[in-house]
């Protein structure tokens, strides 16, 4: 069995997002880029699957520009057999991910796709349950246990409620919640070793796909600054202040 894992590259998570002074988007001129948090956790779980004997094939793909090699390089450390990249300088909306997504199972002929259940860029969470719905495939969100028995996948997940346990049959799609492992520390070794395991590019503007946006971001702006709080003499003057201004009561 194949599993494809999406990859994607977005600003590092330590690093404070700063908004272009024309407010068309977030600055990412000169700052540190790495793999999306929750597209590490899906590149471990499948890892961890074929060391566990039920995968044959672990392949990262990611779809962006060229500097999107250095993030698919991080998933063949952690274990990744080999990556591919759907080379592209547009701007990708998730339904666009999708369909380079789909394009490359079927190239593949993956049985299983894993995708981190959002990126911490735009939060769309949208691209997994659109590669299930263009593929017609079963699909489980926010999964915090996987496992795989002959041509059925368990599958753990998070709602609301609780828990919700699901049975799928091959094939599948998986979207990975923050709960599901903790990714593997990467050492120079595999970094070393990540450089000779194979690499393919190919040209998105090659596939004859609809990639148009079909959203237009108007204006992004920073978050409004917080005012300082208050001090409040006695209990009195708190429950006054709450229901007077407030407005709690």
């Amino acid at each position: 069995m194949k599993i494809l894992v999406a990859v994607k590259r977005v600003l590092d998570y330590n690093v404070k997002a700063r908004v272009k002074t024309d407010g068309s988007g977030v600055d990412l001129a000169n700052q540190k880029l790495s793999m999306n948090p929750f597209d590490e956790i899906a590149c471990e779980e499948a890892v961890r699957l074929k060391e566990a004997g039920v995968a044959s094939e672990v392949i990262a793909v990611s779809c962006g520009p060229a500097g999107c090699q250095e993030t698919l390089r991080s998933a063949l450390a952690i274990g990744a057999d080999r990556g591919v990249l759907v080379e592209t300088d547009a701007v990708l909306e998730p339904l666009a991910v999708a369909k380079l997504m789909k394009h490359v199972a079927q190239k593949e002929g993956a049985q299983m796709a894993i995708f981190g259940k959002q990126a911490i860029d735009d939060d769309a969470g949208q691209a997994g349950q659109m590669f299930a719905g263009l593929l017609g495939w079963g699909q489980a969100t926010f999964a915090s246990k996987v496992s795989v028995e002959g041509s059925s996948v368990l599958v753990t997940r998070e709602i609301d409620g609780g828990l919700e346990h699901l049975r799928l049959k091959l094939p599948v799609v998986i979207t990975t919640d923050l709960r599901l492992n903790e990714p593997r520390f990467i050492t120079l070794p595999n970094i070393m070793k990540a450089k000779k395991k194979p690499l393919e590019v190919v040209k998105a503007a090659d596939l004859d796909l609809d990639l148009a946006p079909r959203t237009t971001t108007l204006r992004v702006d920073e978050p409004a600054a917080r005012k300082s709080g208050i001090k409040v003499a006695d209990v009195a003057e708190l429950v006054r202040r709450l229901k007077e201004e407030a407005k709690v009561f």
